[in-house]
């Protein structure tokens, strides 16, 4: 089983974001975790759900949840979710 850990950056991304939308952004993320492996993890990027962002110095990947996006990163070792970023799909890029 995986487990979430956010960068406090990310934290302070939550502060922009109304109570409604944090709840649902985490019970979607717990939800998420719970199911996670490779095979998951392919579904849904064949869906379009998740993205392997590109041009990175390391390897991100972006969880569309509504109009928000999360980026995290992997940790197989660890068995680690690490929210990097969680904002509006217009700022995600940024």
């Amino acid at each position: 089983m995986y487990k979430i850990d956010f960068k406090s950056s990310a934290k302070k991304d939550f502060k922009k974001i109304n109570k409604a939308d944090i709840q649902f952004i985490r019970n979607t993320l717990n939800n998420f975790i719970k199911k996670f492996n490779n095979e998951y993890q392919a579904l849904l990027m064949s869906t379009g759900k998740i993205k392997k962002l590109q041009g990175q110095k390391e390897v991100l990947y972006r969880l569309k949840l509504r109009s928000y996006r999360v980026i995290y990163k992997k940790y197989d070792d660890k068995l680690v979710i690490l929210v990097v970023h969680v904002t509006t799909r217009e700022d995600a890029y940024k």
